[in-house]
This record gives structure tokens, C-alpha cells and sequence, in this order.
């Protein structure tokens, strides 16, 4: 996509949220603050400061930033809603060649998932393939609320890593 570190050091606040506010899925305010501590050292540095923009920014943003993450193989996905992001990594992890009862299936781990923790499954689609998330989904299941709350922005923020890696170039 084409920034460098540098020119995204140098731009100002409405410019640098355009550029980095996909990073984490329809949550442009994670980059809003985190353009007050520019300007970053490194990819690395950048991409802890947002992790921490998210982690000071307390339980309820939190669980919206969890909730504005689309259910895997979902509705978003079947209809061709899904941010463009979001497509091209649930398709990496195979999901956008299920059969029918597939689509079946992760529908119905999309609802108890849904039902016991109130937000979306997430899983860095990138870093699984199918088989994997759904061992994920059953694994993921038998954890509290808290942990999975851990476990979604430990996931986001391997999401966002690779989506800043893509956007920054050298």
C-alpha cells in the first residue's frame, strides 16, 4: 500500500488515522490516540504503541474493538460485506471455499461462541487454516469470558501486526 514509517511520522493526525486506522477492524480511534506518541522508532514501536493505545483504553472499548470483528465464514463473509482486509484473510485460512456443511458447521460454533462470551470468535485467520480454527473454536469454548477476552486481543493484535507489516513498505 505504500508508507514508509517516515512519511507516516510526518503526517498529521487526520491523515495518519486514513493510513493506519484499518490496522484494527473498523476501529479508527485505536489509531486516533496512538498518533499523540509518534513518532515511532520502528514498525515494532508503532505497533506496540497501538497494542497499548488498546490495552489503556479499559474493558468497554475493548470489548467493542472484540465485537467489531466479523464472525469467521458469517453472514458478512457470505454476502460479500466483509472489509477488504478481513476477506482476503479469512480466504488465506480456506474459508472462503467451505462446503455447505461447513458453512454449516462454523455457523453453529459462530453461535455458541456468540452465546457463552457475547462477542465474535477472533483468531489471526493468517497464522490458521481451517482445520485449526475449528480445533480453536472447541478448545476456545471451555475458557471464561476473561480469558477469551485475552485471547481475542492477543489475536487482534497479531491481526494488526501483519496488516501494518502489509501497509508499511521499507
Amino acid at each position: 500500500m505504500g508508507f514508509t514509517l517516515s512519511q507516516l511520522n510526518q503526517v498529521d493526525q487526520a491523515a495518519f488515522v486514513r493510513a493506519v486506522g484499518s490496522v484494527f477492524e473498523q476501529s479508527p480511534w485505536v489509531a486516533e490516540v496512538a498518533w499523540a506518541k509518534k513518532p515511532f522508532a520502528s514498525v515494532e514501536n508503532l505497533h506496540r504503541t497501538l497494542c497499548d493505545s488498546v490495552l489503556g483504553a479499559g474493558g468497554e472499548r475493548q470489548l467493542a474493538l472484540i465485537s467489531a470483528h466479523p464472525d469467521l465464514a458469517g453472514h458478512a463473509a457470505l454476502s460479500g460485506t466483509l472489509t477488504l482486509e478481513s476477506s482476503r484473510e479469512q480466504a488465506n485460512a480456506g474459508l472462503d471455499r467451505l462446503s455447505q456443511p461447513e458453512i454449516s458447521l462454523f455457523k453453529t460454533l459462530n453461535a455458541a461462541y456468540r452465546d457463552k462470551f457475547g462477542f465474535p470468535f477472533v483468531i489471526c485467520a493468517r497464522l490458521s487454516k481451517k482445520d485449526a480454527i475449528l480445533m480453536g473454536f472447541e478448545n476456545r469454548l471451555r475458557n471464561s469470558r476473561e480469558q477469551e477476552i485475552q485471547i481475542a486481543l492477543e489475536e487482534i493484535f497479531k491481526i494488526a501486526e501483519f496488516r501494518l507489516r502489509d501497509l508499511i513498505s521499507s
